[in-house]
């Protein structure tokens, strides 16, 4: 195996696509083409985690944070990050970060807290605008069953829980090819009326060069007419923050200790108690102030996130109960959900969970 295969069962996971626009993601240091030895997962990439990954022979690092977030403008070892890319470099290790990539996957960060809180009826809270796209193209009508196979497999056409979907229009098509033309069906320079299905599906954004790739190698005209469109559709599998139900209401108190046990954090700092049970419960790794909104207007009890500022706990205005976790306690649980995706995904190659406690911020 070479680093790449591995990117691509971590991409299949959390597509790159999906990355906020302010983030910094993929492979960060290192050579895509470079034999593997062993992949060390953590949440964040330090100098012991560096030291880590050549103590266990690895030379692949998946990291949640990206090492790199801002540019470089020198490599002198004055700073950690420069120490850290130094060392990786100088012993031929790969640093692979997701992020926000993965904080947007309906499987990654989010519903890994509420799967430690056992919440059900899970939905994204924040769903990711213009993810959705829509194929329109025109092939001979003999084709279409032809081209839909191949778009289908390609991953067009799925829709919730339902695939194969497509809507199917049958005309005539017109063409006239100049002298430079070679058409596969008719004369060129003589109008040819030829029996066509347009063709509609959607697609899942990153998906856009692999649903081309297979409607130009599928379809049999010289020159394919198609159109791809950006769709304004909700995408309920993509997005920051999920909103799910406790089976059972608790009292705040009782939740609050539920999620102090289960969450390991040394202290939670919430907004003013509402005297009311929870039952209604979103969530957001890392810094979560931005969706303090969306948890209101979700009609969430209580919004379990990280990074909130003072004036942050005003914004609850007595609808709900704001409670911050810490920045690495919202997040520690995300490096399992990798190993165990990257174990069951890679069976030849042992994926170790490394044992770096990375957390910066300590409790007296």
């Amino acid at each position: 195996m070479i680093v790449q295969d591995v990117i691509n069962h971590i991409e299949a996971l959390s597509p790159l696509a999906y990355a906020e626009d302010f983030d910094n993601v993929g492979l960060l240091v290192g050579n895509k083409n470079s034999k593997l030895t062993g992949v060390l997962v953590t949440l964040d990439t330090l100098e012991t985690v560096v030291d880590e990954a050549i103590d266990t022979n690895c030379n692949l690092i998946v990291s949640f944070h990206p090492i790199i977030f801002k540019g470089l403008k020198k490599l002198n070892g004055k700073n950690y990050v420069e120490r850290v890319v130094m060392k990786a470099i100088k012993n031929d290790i790969a640093i692979y970060a997701m992020h926000t990539a993965l904080d947007n996957s309906i499987l990654g960060v989010n519903n890994m807290i509420c799967e430690k809180l056992g919440l059900i009826n899970r939905n994204i809270l924040i769903p990711q605008a213009q993810t959705i796209k829509k194929l329109i193209t025109f092939v001979p009508k003999n084709e279409a069953e032809t081209l839909r196979n191949a778009l289908f497999n390609a991953g067009a056409g799925s829709i919730g829980n339902y695939n194969h979907c497509s809507f199917n229009t049958e005309g005539i098509g017109t063409y006239r090819g100049n002298e430079n033309s070679n058409p596969t069906i008719g004369i060129k320079g003589e109008t040819h009326q030829e029996a066509e299905t347009q063709i509609s599906v959607t697609f899942q954004r990153h998906l856009e060069s692999k649903i081309l790739k297979a409607l130009f190698k599928t379809h049999s005209y010289e020159e394919v007419a198609y159109e791809i469109i950006t769709l304004e559709n909700k995408n309920q599998d993509i997005g920051m923050g999920m909103i799910g139900e406790l089976e059972n209401a608790m009292s705040e108190t009782d939740f609050l200790k539920l999620l102090k046990s289960t969450m390991k954090t040394g202290q939670i700092r919430h907004s003013k108690l509402l005297q009311k049970n929870i039952k209604k419960v979103a969530v957001l790794g890392g810094s979560g102030s931005f969706a303090i909104g969306a948890a209101k207007a979700a009609q969430a009890d209580i919004f379990v996130t990280a990074d909130l500022k003072y004036h942050d706990f005003f914004s609850a205005e007595n609808q709900l109960i704001l409670a911050d976790i810490g920045h690495f306690e919202s997040e520690q649980f995300t490096k399992n959900l990798l190993v165990a995706y990257l174990t069951e995904k890679i069976t030849n190659f042992a994926i170790v969970l490394s044992k770096t406690n990375t957390n910066p911020v300590k409790y007296f």
